[in-house]
């Protein structure tokens, strides 16, 4: 079993930070991509920024220059740091994990943290 918990987000001023935090336990035997999607009410979940495990990232257009994702392996947790914050930020953020949990088999998974609320107020 593999289990992502998610931290940090919260209500906040428009130009204000947040960090988020995502920690996965349990089962795990390799972490490959980690990535940040949200949804706002009414839309579609849209990726926000991914990271691999070689480092190579990838953002939404809109948030390039203001989020910044990294990884920690030591503690399997990516974070993601949101500058400038705008209301059309607002959204509940998920993590999402690409693990592999068995070392006999090259077959990954997908996992998905519970989420958690982003508000920006105007």
């Amino acid at each position: 079993q593999v289990q992502l918990v998610e931290s940090g987000g919260g209500l906040v001023q428009a130009g204000e930070s947040l960090r988020l935090s995502c920690a996965a336990s349990g089962s795990i035997f390799r972490i490959n991509a980690m990535a940040w999607y949200r949804q706002a009410p009414g839309k579609q979940r849209e990726l926000v920024a991914g990271i691999t495990s070689g480092g190579s990232t990838n953002y939404l257009d809109s948030v390039k220059g203001r989020f910044t994702i990294s990884r920690d392996n030591a503690k399997n947790t990516v974070y993601l740091q949101m500058n400038s914050l705008k209301p059309e930020d607002t959204g509940v953020y998920y993590c999402n994990f690409e693990i592999r949990t068995d070392i006999r088999s090259y077959m990954s998974g997908y996992y998905w943290g519970q989420g958690t609320q982003v508000t920006v107020s105007s």
